[in-house]
């Protein structure tokens, strides 16, 4: 089920879903999603679904990671990438095939030094980590060219915005946490948020604060 014929049949399937963009597309055929789950969920890596990763979260459908990437890359190419929700680490390896340098920022440090300990045996570099609060951001090393958000807030943090670069975009689900939610493109212009609902999509909340 690891197979490099079994991942294509998971390109397939996106591409029959919708995305386009070949580089995404090459990206996710290059990720084996199998070493982000647990060893007893590995049969199931390749389907497009979410699949629990412990602690009350969950690796994202292959359908959002490849759509919300084909978001940020709509626009043109991106170099500098604010990720909020290191999560296990799988989001973080399809976008480091795709952009120069990825500040991604986890609640739960558990989860990060997974995800730290999977990227590094991956040879993924130019990734920096934090373990901290997503709300908050990674002002120090702002702006970015793109913020990606996966897990979903009530609102769009005002402190993320105002990390965003001028012309930059953000994707990130918004709204209530017990039912579907809005997936956003919110680009900066002039200094003003313009934002469009581009899916109805369903994520963990994003909730505040550090915890081991």
């Amino acid at each position: 089920m690891t197979s490099e014929r079994t991942r294509q049949r998971l390109v397939q399937r996106l591409q029959e879903s919708g995305i386009s963009n070949p580089m995404v597309l090459a990206a996710v055929a290059a990720t084996p999603r199998h070493i982000f789950v647990d060893e007893a969920l590995a049969h199931r890596a390749y389907e497009d679904t979410a699949l629990p990763i412990g602690r009350g979260q969950t690796i994202s459908q292959p359908f959002i990671v490849a759509r919300m990437t084909e978001l940020m890359l709509d626009a043109g190419p991106v170099k500098k990438v604010l990720e909020i929700g290191t999560g296990c680490g799988y989001q973080t390896a399809v976008l480091s095939q795709l952009v120069d340098e990825i500040y991604t920022i986890e609640r739960i440090g558990a989860l990060q030094d997974q995800a730290k300990e999977r990227l590094q045996s991956m040879g993924v570099e130019g990734v920096y980590f934090r373990h901290g609060d997503g709300f908050q951001g990674w002002k120090e090393h702002a702006p970015f060219d793109a913020i990606i958000v996966t897990a979903a807030p009530m609102a769009v943090p005002q402190a993320l915005f105002d990390q965003l670069a001028e012309g930059g975009r953000m994707i990130i689900p918004v709204g209530q946490h017990s039912g579907v939610q809005d997936l956003m493109l919110v680009e900066k212009r002039n200094g003003q948020k313009q934002v469009a609902m581009m899916d109805k999509v369903r994520f963990v909340p994003l909730q505040a604060g550090p915890v081991e």
